[in-house]
Parts: structure tokens; C-alpha cells; sequence
């Protein structure tokens, strides 16, 4: 379906300027506000640290490639100071080096009334919370840029909703575009979604791996949370705004026995959230990934609505990702909306078998042994074809088992495929055959790739999350051609 939209000429974007701001700023921020009482609980004041190096130059803490936002509170240092009477003396207080990813919160407190006391203490937890040990291991000394495209600073931007471990980050970066922001939080996922108790490390350790050297930033908190605080920090009119509302109301499997989706208020929530970021933010260009029932919802229908509410031209289409050379059968809804100039899906490409992509990976792969419906399996499809390599699920397949031929795209990779019914990592999820005899156990590096991930891509050890990761994320190959057909056509 497409939709024509309104013309608009594309202004460029303001340029933001790199101001000094001293720690003891001489005016409150607050002072222009007609109410007294934001003035009374203090002032929260964005900084820069000014150094000089040993060869003589100046430079600006936080370091920040390419122009300073104002708006994003990564970018500053942060302090908060006020005035306290003694003696009937005025004396002001101040505390410095507020995490940055405390600020949202504590301009909320002050929105509400809080007294300052409670703002203080807030605070100072803030600043004295600490990591684990284990978090610290996980991130010290990591290093995995040489295999990793360099952008340049001038790089095209995005913001990501529902960024989960980053699939559609990394399909970004490979098509020369910069997440600056990634939005994930899912309330019914805690352990994955808040591995890491600070803004700056929140997506779990395997976001801030993959993506903390091109400055994305990971807000902890749903997209509605972030709605409701109306995107404070987020850059207005990026490049790129995406979002993958969370799908399991609307996937096959979850709807089997209704036949339909069963939309919750969170769903419809969510959507509003995204309608919102889209009215706020004013991206160029708004992508849009989920399962094909997706576009049956109302959900569907409110993004769609505020879409043409102002003026996008939208085109969206479910789609077989393997037509664009993804080595795996995967359909799904993707919607590409722009202003100004109309995107197209890609074109598609020569199809691949799964064999061909993972070929090279399969000595590395560890032995594994079929289970006796696998072996009848083979047994099977022996008698009625010549022998040739076969990817076999050892799970997901009641009343048949799965197997795909080597020329042939592997089925949809799922979540539930590296879980057991509790949620444990299952020690083995695939099989391969080989006509010689020889069986390996699909290794969550060959799924990786038959997901479309890229070889710097680092997944956590963990096989229950890495496999959460490949079976929820946009293939990253599919994002990467999205991307760049939208970028030739922007530029």
C-alpha cells in the first residue's frame, strides 16, 4: 500500500554550537519559569570540563564526534546547586558530576514538586552507585573496532525504539548511519532488558559492546516511559528514526489457537509512544519492522495515522526476506516512510542457501549426535533424493521434523529455539548432516550469520540470550540494504 504525501522542502538541520559553561553558572536556568518553587529546589546545570593537554591544545570534557548537542545530556557534564540560608547568610551549595543518565529523572522530580532534600539524595545515589564486579570483567579491555566500519563525523543519524541487543544498530553501521540513541526496555524480559543498572550500560553488556564507540547511547526505560517524559535529549528532525514494537501479541505461534491477534493495552500504548516520537522528533526517514499480523492491529493504524497526520509519504509491505539474499525464510511487515522524497524497499537479490553462508563455519562446529526422529528424517529423505548437507531442528516441529537442504534458506530462526519451556539454555537447538556422515551442532556463530549479522557482531556466552538476540532482531543484511537504498535516494 502506499500513500502520497504532501510536499515538503527539507530545511537543514540547525547547527549546534560549543559553549563553555562555568560549574557556578551566574543565572538559574530555571529563573525565566513563572513558578518559584522549581527555583527553590535548586538548579540542574549543564557544564563543559575544560583541559589542557601536555602538547598545548584545549579540549572539552566529555569528548563528543563532531558538533555538541544541546540537547542531549551524554554530551555536558552535569551539576546541581542551590542556596541555603545560615545565620541569615546566603551560602550556595553545589554537587558535581551528576551521571548524565540521571538527569531525565531528577528534571522529572522537579517537575512533580519534590522537595530539594529529595532531590539531593537522589542524587547522591546517583553518584554512588556502583557495578558489579562481573560487569567491570565483561566490559574492561574490550577492543573489536578493526573489524568494524569507521564512520565518518558528519555521519547520517539515528534513533532506535525498541533496540533490543542491536540487530538493526548493525545493520546501520554497516550502511554508514550513527545510532545515537537506542530506546530498550521490556518489563516482561528484565533480566535481558536491565542486565546493567546505569543509563550508560543499560541494554545489557552486549549493546554497549557492539555500539558504545559510535556514541549510542541506551535509555533504560519503555518507549512510553520515554514518551511521557516527552524524548528529552533526543536529537529533533535525525535522519533516521526506527522502531520494532515488541511482536509476541501478534506472532504466529502465540495466536495460534485464536487465529488472531490478541492486542493488549501495552501494544496500543506502545504505538502511541511511536506516534508521538514521530510528531517530536520529525525524522526524514521512519522505518518500521514486525510480524505480518502486525499489520492487521490497531496499533498499526495509529502509526499509520500519525505517518500521513504530517505529511510522510509511507509505503509498507510484508515481505520474504530470503528474496533479498538472506540465507533464511523469514517473512515479516516492513514499513519505510519519508518526507520530502518517496523511499522504496530494496530490490531484491540472488537468493541463498543456507549451506553457502555457514559452509565455512561448520568445521568449527562442535560433533553432535542425531536424535532418533532426526535420524529417520534423514533416513526419509534419502530414499527419495540424492544425499546432500540438511539443517535439522532438533526442536520446534511436533508432528514433523524441520530439515532444510543446503541449497535451500533455513527456516525462521526463533527465539524458543535456544530455550527450553523455562527459559534455560538449550545446550544444542540444530543439527547439521553432511553426506559423509559427520554431524555437527549449529553453533550460535553460524545462526548469527544465517541471521544476517555481520562478523564483528560480539554475542554474549550466554546461549539463551545470544539466541533471544538472533531470533528478535531485524536481520541485520536486510537493515543494511534498507538503509542504504534510503540513503541514495536522501542523498
Amino acid at each position: 500500500m502506499t500513500k502520497t504525501a504532501r510536499t515538503h522542502t527539507l530545511l537543514p538541520k540547525p547547527k549546534s554550537v560549543i559553549v563553555e559553561l562555568s560549574p557556578t553558572p551566574e543565572k538559574f536556568l530555571e529563573d525565566d519559569l513563572e513558578s518559584s518553587q522549581i527555583h527553590s529546589q535548586g538548579c540542574l546545570y549543564p557544564y563543559l570540563e575544560k583541559k589542557k593537554l601536555l602538547g598545548g591544545s584545549i579540549v572539552f570534557y566529555p569528548r563528543v564526534i563532531g558538533q555538541r548537542d544541546p540537547n542531549n545530556p551524554t554530551q555536558w557534564r552535569w551539576g546541581f546547586n542551590w542556596e541555603e540560608r545560615v545565620d541569615g547568610l546566603c551560602i550556595g551549595r553545589s554537587i558535581g558530576s551528576i551521571p548524565p543518565g540521571a538527569v531525565p529523572l531528577i528534571r522529572t522530580l522537579q517537575q512533580q514538586g519534590a522537595t530539594r532534600e529529595n532531590i539531593i539524595t537522589f542524587i547522591k545515589k546517583a553518584k554512588t552507585k556502583k557495578y558489579s564486579p562481573k560487569i567491570l570483567h565483561v566490559c574492561k579491555n574490550f577492543d573489536n573496532t578493526k573489524l568494524k566500519p569507521v564512520l565518518p563525523d558528519d555521519a547520517p543519524i539515528a534513533v532506535v525504539l525498541f533496540a533490543g541487543g542491536g540487530g538493526i544498530e548493525a545493520g546501520m553501521v554497516q550502511a554508514g548511519i550513527r545510532p545515537v540513541i537506542a530506546v530498550e526496555f521490556d518489563p516482561s524480559k528484565p533480566d535481558l532488558s536491565r542486565a546493567i543498572p546505569s543509563a550508560h550500560f543499560v541494554n545489557a553488556k552486549t549493546h554497549h559492546r557492539n555500539f558504545h564507540e559510535y556514541g549510542c547511547k541506551v535509555i533504560q526505560l519503555t518507549v512510553q516511559e520515554v514518551a511521557q517524559l516527552g524524548f528529552i535529549g533526543f536529537p529533533r528532525c535525525p535522519d533516521y528514526l526506527h522502531a520494532s514494537p515488541v511482536c509476541a501479541n501478534f506472532s504466529q505461534a502465540h495466536t495460534a489457537k485464536a487465529g488472531k491477534g490478541i492486542e493488549t493495552a501495552d501494544d496500543l500504548t506502545a504505538a502511541i509512544a511511536v506516534a508521538e516520537a514521530i510528531r517530536q522528533l520529525q525524522p526524514q526517514v521512519f522505518t518500521l519492522e514486525n510480524v505480518p499480523r502486525y499489520q492487521n492491529s490497531q496499533s498499526f493504524s495509529i502509526i499509520l495515522s500519525a505517518l500521513e497526520q504530517e505529511g510522510y509519504s509511507v509505503t509498507y509491505s510484508v515481505v520474504n526476506m530470503a528474496d533479498f539474499g538472506l540465507p533464511q525464510a523469514r517473512r515479516r511487515l516492513v514499513l519505510v516512510a519519508s518526507k520530502g522524497f518517496r523511499v522504496a524497499l530494496p530490490t531484491h537479490r540472488k537468493p541463498c542457501g543456507w549451506y553457502e553462508a555457514i559452509a565455512h563455519l561448520i568445521p568449527t562446529m562442535s560433533d553432535s549426535q542425531l536424535l532418533p526422529k532426526q535420524r529417520q528424517a534423514v533416513e526419509q529423505f534419502l530414499t527419495a533424493n540424492e544425499p546432500t548437507p540438511l539443517l535439522i531442528q532438533r526442536v520446534g516441529g511436533r508432528n514433523q521434523l524441520k530439515y532444510k537442504p543446503g541449497h535451500l534458506p533455513c527456516n525462521t530462526i526463533l527465539r524458543s529455539h535456544f530455550t527450553d519451556h523455562k527459559g534455560c539454555n538449550r545446550s544444542k537447538f540444530a543439527d547439521i548432516w553432511l553426506p559423509d556422515g559427520t554431524v555437527k551442532s549449529l553453533s550460535i556463530q553460524g545462526a548469527a550469520r544465517l541471521q544476517g549479522f555481520p562478523d564483528w557482531y560480539e554475542f554474549p556466552n550466554e546461549t539463551a540470550t545470544a539466541g533471544s538476540i538472533i531470533g528478535y532482531s531485524v536481520p541485520p543484511s536486510f537493515a543494511t540494504q534498507l538503509f542504504m537504498s534510503a540513503q541514495s535516494i536522501a542523498m
